[in-house]
């Protein structure tokens, strides 16, 4: 009898480690051989997984957008008096950037004519616009809007603070209590 292909589970057991290890020294300086010890495999049960390092890639970037969409829909789904909106907000004005899984992003921007790589991002980032959008729309419904911009430029807008603090922080000149009050602020502005 023939044993069970498990190579999904150990994908998804090695993706958090590849991740981080993408995250902290990005696509060009992380080796295959790097990856492989650091999950405690060989490079060839490394490429059972995966067929290349920009197959891992991709697969990273993709875990860093799975996982926050999955944190915001747990966040979606909890009650209070403040909307799905909200909540998201005041978690990502505290919590935005402190894995460091953003540098995964921002190394994948430098491999944009790499068209895996390109569509990944793209794909990432219009599934969470959408997200955000969404959550901004069920936010405003109801209020008056006229003289905010419409829900697809403030989740521009919201990814775009995300990502201007996640630089102050890699670049030191941002503290996170500045770093929090900021994206709180502008954020709650944005949203309505």
């Amino acid at each position: 009898m023939a044993r069970p292909n498990r190579s999904a589970e150990r994908r998804q057991d090695a993706l958090h480690t590849i991740a981080a290890a993408f995250a902290e020294l990005g696509y060009r300086r992380t080796t295959t051989a790097l990856l492989a010890e650091r999950c405690g495999l060989t490079e060839v049960a490394l490429y059972r997984l995966w067929p290349d390092k920009q197959a891992m890639f991709v697969a990273a970037i993709r875990f860093v957008g799975d996982n926050t969409e999955r944190i915001w829909n747990e966040l979606a789904r909890t009650t209070g008096g403040d909307s799905a909106a909200e909540r998201v907000l005041q978690h990502e004005s505290k919590h935005l950037g402190e894995f460091g899984f953003h540098r995964i992003l921002f190394a994948g921007f430098s491999e944009t004519d790499d068209p895996a790589i390109r569509k990944a991002l793209r794909d990432v980032y219009e599934r969470l616009l959408d997200r955000i959008a969404a959550f901004v729309g069920a936010h405003r419904r109801g209020g008056s809007t006229s003289k905010l911009p419409a829900k697809a430029l403030t989740a521009w807008a919201l990814v775009g603070l995300g990502t201007a603090t996640n630089l102050g922080r890699e670049l030191g000149m941002l503290g996170d209590r500045a770093r929090n009050q900021l994206f709180a602020t502008i954020g709650a502005h944005l949203l309505g």
